[in-house]
């Protein structure tokens, strides 16, 4: 990665202008998500860079469409230059638009989104990167009821959180009639605490699948689930 540029694969981002810079979480976010082989209309929610419609649109039919919503300006523009210079120009279109504000013409099989989370620790002093990391802007509530609306009778919506919000998110989920289907902790280390939660939500009530990943073994290299996981994405892999 360099100052300006993450390389992939098949496809290379820029992320200099944005707030939301290419990251693990993305990654995980996006090489975790359960893509089905009947869905058509995919929708990622807070898109930032453009990484996770890149990679849905990477590893999706030929035909499906994917709607990419980013509220800040500087961010949708340069989604759309990385956009523009993939593969996939075609299957990805970018709205700069708040998500709640965001009227489709259709409802998704399945809405990802790798979510603002921090909501009590102290904002930074650039608007934009409050907005990205911080639910001040785009609450779980308005996210979630977002997600409801735009959701297909069977779709899914997928996030990435820290693992208290996690649980805060599942609760208000389920006052919305979205429940986990599939969950998936994430830790740096086996001895290190759960770090992240990948959640996939629909309206189906039941016992979700869970697992857990870890990044790094005893030997200091990425473990093999996590290379399985990624392995279509990092040049390393």
């Amino acid at each position: 990665m360099g100052a300006k540029h993450f390389h992939f694969k098949h496809f290379s981002l820029a992320h200099d202008r944005c707030s939301h810079k290419v990251g693990t979480d993305g990654v995980l976010l996006g090489s975790w998500v359960n893509i089905k082989q009947h869905d058509k209309f995919l929708l990622d929610i807070g898109t930032g860079c453009g990484l996770i419609a890149l990679m849905l649109a990477q590893r999706s039919k030929e035909d499906v469409r994917i709607d990419a919503v980013e509220i800040e300006e500087k961010d949708a523009g340069q989604a759309r230059e990385n956009i523009a210079s993939s593969p996939w120009v075609q299957k990805v279109t970018v709205i700069n638009q708040s998500i709640e504000s965001f009227s489709a013409t259709r409802q998704y099989d399945l809405i990802v989104s790798n979510p603002p989370y921090f909501s009590n620790s102290l904002l930074p002093p650039d608007q934009h990167r409050t907005r990205a990391r911080h639910t001040q802007s785009l609450t779980f509530e308005n996210l979630l009821a977002s997600a409801k609306r735009l959701l297909s009778p069977e779709g899914r919506f997928s996030v990435i959180l820290p693992f208290v919000e996690g649980v805060r998110f599942t609760n208000v989920a389920a006052a919305l009639q979205l429940f986990p289907v599939r969950r998936t902790t994430f830790q740096s280390r086996q001895q290190k605490p759960i770090e992240r939660v990948l959640i996939e939500f629909s309206a189906e009530n039941g016992c979700p699948e869970e697992t857990s990943l870890i990044l790094y073994g005893e030997d200091g290299n990425w473990t093999d689930e996590y290379i399985g996981l990624t392995k279509e994405f990092y040049l390393r892999n």
